[in-house]
């Protein structure tokens, strides 16, 4: 990265009224449902209830705008996130086009607003399948309307076949030419990098262009390894969301799982942050905003006060030296198997 000075936004996706938009976005994975796996998200919330859950939602996707962000993510399988986003761009009086909005199919809730579930009872459930798609497409154009302009594959794997289903690909054609909705996936795990590059050579049968124009994987200070295969995407013009930039929480001191192994290596993040006079999740974030893929950047937060200090990465990224950035990438990545082992040891709280 050393001599690389990589912007902070690019291309189409993070584009608003002709304007390029600051490159970090707010995620509603935390926002939307009563547990997520965040380390320490069960203090987060005084109060899980739908209508005190969309109160918060709606106040810190106020507090983000206020900010600059403009890019929101959301996605079927976050509890009501969906409706929470779509009434509050309905109430702010926020028009179709004027933030970049974007949804995910593939998975579906299944916790009825709990957030303890029976031993082995999953919180959500995965199908690539054309019904699915049919299906949850419909269920977020009501929600979100006119509003969307990106819509994703959430969590494709090679082992899913969702890749090579002739008629999901037949399907996310018709919706790019009929509807104008930009095609995304997002990937995740070990083999992120791979998922993707065989994403890159999926063609709409019908233009035979590129299907894909948008793609969404983790990288983090603690689990890089997907860099690469986002370099190559970006060059061919494929635009870089990343996802899980706090790594869920665990790149804040004392950011780990409980009953999972401790990585034991964010000390190097920490010490950074208290000689530039900044808040760790900010430079954690910014790092990540630095990358030679311009990626957009996701916030996962689930308070006013973390947003206010996720937010702070969009300045600081303009002004980290791209040493410290290598620094604090070489000290602080583990093994991803490692890495991958540790998140799905994650509670959900």
């Amino acid at each position: 990265m050393r001599g690389t000075r990589a912007r902070v936004s690019s291309g189409m996706l993070m584009e608003v009224n002709g304007s390029r938009i600051p490159g970090l976005g707010l995620g509603l994975a935390a926002l939307g449902r009563p547990g997520y796996i965040n380390v320490t998200h069960g203090s987060d919330f005084a109060d899980r209830s739908v209508g005190a859950m969309e109160a918060q939602a709606f106040a810190v996707l106020d507090a983000a705008f206020a900010r600059g962000v403009r890019y929101f993510d959301a996605a079927r399988s976050y509890g009501r996130a969906e409706a929470f986003l779509g009434a509050w761009l309905e109430s702010r009086k926020h028009a179709p086009g004027s933030v970049v909005v974007g949804s995910k199919w593939g998975y579906e809730y299944v916790a009825g607003w709990e957030v303890q579930l029976p031993p082995g009872a999953p919180h959500e459930v995965k199908k690539h399948d054309v019904a699915q798609l049919r299906k949850q497409s419909a269920e977020t154009r009501e929600a979100l309307g006119a509003h969307l302009g990106l819509y994703q594959i959430h969590s494709a794997t090679q082992a899913s076949g969702v890749l090579g289903n002739a008629e999901v690909v037949a399907e996310l054609g018709r919706m790019k030419r009929e509807w104008g909705w930009r095609m995304g996936l997002s990937v995740s795990g070990t083999e992120q990098g791979e998922t993707l590059r065989a994403a890159l050579l999926v063609a709409d049968p019908v233009s035979g262009g590129r299907l894909f124009d948008s793609c969404q994987a983790t990288y983090n200070l603690l689990e890089p390894s997907a860099g690469p295969a986002l370099a190559e995407a970006h060059a061919l013009g494929v635009e870089v969301i990343v996802k899980e930039g706090m790594a869920n929480g665990r790149l804040l001191p004392g950011g780990t799982a409980e009953g999972a192994p401790s990585h034991g290596r964010n000390a190097a993040l920490v010490a950074a942050a208290q000689e530039l006079g900044c808040g760790v999740d900010a430079l954690a974030l910014a790092c990540v905003m630095r990358a030679p893929f311009a990626p957009m950047v996701l916030s996962g937060a689930a308070s006013v006060a973390h947003a206010e200090a996720n937010c702070e990465a969009m300045n600081l990224a303009q002004r980290l030296d791209d040493a410290l950035v290598e620094r604090l990438f070489r000290e602080t990545a583990i093994d991803p198997k490692a890495y991958w082992d540790e998140r799905s040891a994650l509670a959900w709280q």
